[in-house]
Parts: C-alpha cells; sequence; structure tokens
C-alpha cells in the first residue's frame, strides 16, 4: 500500500510521483551541479520532461496532454524541488503561462501552441516586472498603441524567469495609458520568439538559483 502525502492525493498520483522521481534520478540529479555552473538548464532536459508526460498534464487531451488534476501538478513541483529549487522555470511555464492560453486563448492559439508546449518544443515565460518599477503592474511603461489590427509593444522587462530560453512570452503592457484607475489599462500581449524588434538583454547572476534562466527582454517596436 503506498502512503499518501497530502489528503487531496490519490494513489494515482503516487504512481506519478515514483515514475518521476525515477526519471529525475536518471536525467537530473547527476546533473544539476553542473548545470548550476553552466547558468543554464539545457532544453534536452525540457524535451525529455515532455516525451515523459511531465509537462502540462492538465491540458486537454485534443492538445496532447493527459487532462489530468491540478493535484499532478502538486507531484511535479514537490519532486523537482527535491532536486533543486532553479527548476522552479518548469512550475513556471506549467502551472502559470500555459494556464492564461488554456483559459483565454482562442481555439487557434490553442492549437498553435499548446501541444508544443507540452513537449517542451515551446519554453514559456512571463513578463510583468520592470527595471525602476519592479512587479508594480499598475505602474508598468512598456505600452502597447493599437496601429490598424495589430499593437505596436515599446519597452523593457526585467528578471524575467526562462527570459533567455522562452519561445513564447505573455507581456503585460499598458494598452491604455490615460485608464483611471491605472491597473485598468493593463493588458497581456502573447509575443513569440523571432518577432521583429523583441530582443533579449543581459542574463542575470543571482546569488542562488544560478540554473534558472532570468533576463532582461527589450521590445522596440514589435508589431
Amino acid at each position: 500500500m503506498i502512503e499518501l502525502k497530502h489528503p487531496y492525493l490519490n494513489e494515482d498520483h503516487e504512481i506519478f510521483r515514483q515514475a518521476l522521481r525515477k526519471f529525475l534520478e536518471k536525467e537530473a540529479y547527476p546533473f544539476y551541479e553542473q548545470w548550476e555552473e553552466d547558468r543554464m538548464i539545457p532544453r534536452s532536459f525540457w524535451t525529455k520532461m515532455g516525451e515523459q508526460g511531465f509537462l502540462c498534464p492538465d491540458i486537454d487531451e485534443k492538445y496532447g496532454g493527459s487532462g489530468v488534476d491540478w493535484g499532478f501538478a502538486v507531484v511535479i513541483n514537490e519532486e523537482l524541488e527535491r532536486v533543486g529549487t532553479s527548476l522552479i522555470g518548469i512550475g513556471l511555464h506549467n502551472d502559470i503561462v500555459v494556464p492564461y492560453i488554456t483559459t483565454f486563448g482562442t481555439e487557434e492559439q490553442k492549437q498553435r501552441w499548446l501541444p508544443k508546449c507540452v513537449t517542451g518544443e515551446i519554453i514559456t515565460a512571463i513578463a510583468m516586472t520592470e527595471p525602476g518599477t519592479g512587479s508594480d503592474l499598475a505602474n508598468i511603461k512598456t505600452t502597447a498603441k493599437l496601429d490598424g489590427d495589430h499593437y505596436i509593444v515599446n519597452g523593457q522587462k526585467t528578471f524575467i524567469t526562462n527570459g533567455i530560453q522562452s519561445d513564447l512570452v505573455v507581456v503585460a503592457v499598458k494598452t491604455d495609458t490615460q485608464a483611471v484607475p491605472k491597473h485598468k489599462g493593463v493588458s497581456l500581449l502573447v509575443i513569440e520568439r523571432g518577432t521583429p524588434g523583441f530582443s533579449r538583454g543581459r542574463k542575470l547572476n543571482k546569488v542562488g538559483l544560478h540554473s534558472q534562466d532570468t533576463a532582461e527582454l527589450i521590445f522596440e517596436d514589435v508589431v
């Protein structure tokens, strides 16, 4: 009989935990210190996680996920934390960024992005924090001005988890700089790697979490 750690986890979750732990013992524990020295978790680890069903398992099966409950996310985060906290970018991808797409994305966007989020081909980030503003979203300076059927984005973000490796970034912008109260003018736009005007600044060194990819993002007339 498997001993359950939490009242909301059942035997299926614990079987999943054992499979994940076995995977991490082979693919993460032996390499974590090297990743810390290299200041980066390799993309190959993301794709291996995806191949085994450890990325975005809650996503509907029609988009490549397993359609399971969020107890599986709890298991994933606990086991990754046992390896090292620098792996928190995976939790950000699974539990924070991708749910914006599953909740608010159009059907076309879901079909375009979600299957690759599950396989690890797409790594996501969310860009809110700014130089001089921090995480005070009501006072962000990054703007998105409507021009015909698209927006033009200008601004900078900093301390962005998965910033260097991200392929898809949910960006907090001001679409109405005159809104009262200020937070009413904030919107979220999705910007893809390779979009002209979107570039990466420094990969930031930190006191800890060395292999956790943290960076500056720059937007210059991004359409």
